[in-house]
């Protein structure tokens, strides 16, 4: 005898069966095509645990495990990007101290360029500097060490060293016929990230070398100390970036934060991860007087330099003046690893507020500036006003009104040796740098811009 409803029991047992034996067959073909997903993953790394046991059990010596696996991981790294690489404890930690603004070498920012070691910039009053060595400089050997297919790292490494010992780069710069051998005595270099000086007329000069942790708290410094030596406002302000190679994004960020207006942007980077898609913004704080501002760069300004460079002139707030700048637009992430190593890795782009990437293609300037060698027998004292004569076309009334000028000069110059002392604990820059800005070509006809500004801006308000 049937049970009532037994047919239809049935029939909803039956179909049960045939819902899960298909959950079963879906469930097992995504676990199947996953592992197909990833099975070159696993075929990769069992190449490389494989090649590791050949290598410790049959290479003619014995080789640490460690030293294969940092070996792997920084071929890993330099194989995607010129800026990523593998950081050893010891290299680790001596990043770190780069970025407090001390640590040994030659003082020389490097990267990879079509395949060749390239200064990015040397630092300033550092043995590489000193010894001649210019952004742009290929380096084809170090001591007797060929450069090629040698990866920063190892590079970094190899011109390090115990401060007095000898390193010899040999060179090939455009206009060379030839490579030339550069004798470098490394040093512990001391990095002064922020110098100024107040110039003639109450126009501010203010370099910076490379960005550091407290970049932002010097500026924030020198712009005051100017503005009380001057005893007002500035009339302008001329920033020097030109062989800057970059440094802290955060840095950048405040710095043109002092002159962009508040809610506007300053740079934002794009990347895979949630983490790396990032804005930033002006913040309300004390913003410098919205007075005039030229921008020095050159091939040697890269990275954080750029950011500020390209803020400031996509909000048209500062004119951009000398020669394209290195191009690099990416973002390092630093990332610590358990064995007190670490990761540089690249995980964004980053853009400029109207969407510029700049990588691989640098800021381009507003003003084209070649850097030119000026005679170093001018006075010093009227260097400044020889150079408005010796442009082009200047006119005649600025010639004229030179000799009232260069008394105001010799008084403010008196002014500046009484207070050296205090000037010196403020940072300010040496008066040897002072000389040479006086010789300096392109802070010259920056220094020409502003003062042409200004005087544009009296003439419209006379109407």
């Amino acid at each position: 005898m049937s049970v009532p409803g037994s047919k239809k029991t049935r029939m909803i047992a039956g179909f049960a069966v045939i819902v899960a034996f298909l959950s079963i067959f879906i469930i097992s073909s995504q676990r199947h095509s996953s592992a197909e997903g990833k099975g070159s993953d696993y075929e990769s790394i069992e190449l490389f645990t494989d090649v590791m046991a050949i290598i410790k059990k049959s290479y003619v010596e014995d080789v640490d495990t460690k030293k294969l696996v940092y070996g792997a991981i920084n071929g890993m790294l330099s194989s995607l990007d010129p800026h990523s690489s593998f950081m050893t404890p010891d290299t680790y930690k001596e990043m770190k101290i780069d970025t407090k603004g001390a640590f040994g070498g030659l003082g020389i920012e490097i990267s990879v360029k079509d395949g060749v070691l390239t200064v990015i910039s040397p630092i300033e009053d550092t043995p590489a500097f000193k010894a001649g060595i210019k952004a742009g400089d290929m380096i084809l050997k170090i001591d007797d060490k060929f450069t090629k297919d040698l990866n920063i790292n190892d590079a970094v490494k190899r011109m390090r060293g115990q401060k007095g010992s000898k390193v010899t780069l040999t060179i090939m710069r455009e206009g060379f016929e030839k490579p030339k051998e550069f004798p470098v005595v490394r040093d512990i270099i001391q990095v002064r990230s922020v110098r100024f000086n107040l110039m003639d007329g109450g126009y501010g000069y203010v370099r910076i070398a490379q960005f550091q942790e407290k970049t932002d708290d010097d500026l924030s410094k020198a712009l005051k100390t100017m503005k009380e030596e001057y005893k007002g406002e500035l009339k302008g302000l001329l920033l020097d970036m030109r062989n800057d190679p970059g440094g802290l994004l955060d840095q950048a960020v405040k710095v043109a934060d002092h002159f962009v207006p508040e809610g506007q942007m300053i740079v934002y980077t794009e990347g895979r991860e949630k983490d790396s898609k990032m804005q930033f913004t002006a913040k309300k704080s004390s913003k410098e007087a919205n007075y005039p501002i030229v921008v020095l760069i050159n091939g040697g300004s890269a990275s954080a330099s750029e950011i500020v460079a390209g803020a400031l002139q996509d909000h048209k707030r500062a004119i951009i003046m000398g020669t394209q700048s290195f191009g690099k637009g990416s973002v390092q992430t630093i990332i610590p690893l358990s064995d007190d190593s670490g990761l540089r890795l690249t995980t964004a782009r980053y853009y400029t507020p109207k969407g510029r990437s700049i990588q691989a293609k640098g800021i381009t300037p507003d003003i084209t500036v070649e850097a030119v060698e000026l005679p170093k027998t001018t006075a010093k004292k009227d260097a400044l006003h020889l150079r408005e004569k010796d442009l082009e076309n200047h006119f005649e009334s600025e010639d004229k009104s030179k000799s009232g000028e260069t008394k105001k000069d010799e008084s403010k110059s008196d002014k500046k040796d009484d207070k050296a002392e205090k000037a010196e604990k403020a940072e300010k820059v040496p008066s040897k740098l002072e000389d040479n800005l006086k010789n300096d070509y392109q802070v010259l006809r920056a220094l020409d811009l502003l003062k042409g500004w200004e005087l544009i801006k009296s003439m419209g308000s006379e109407k």
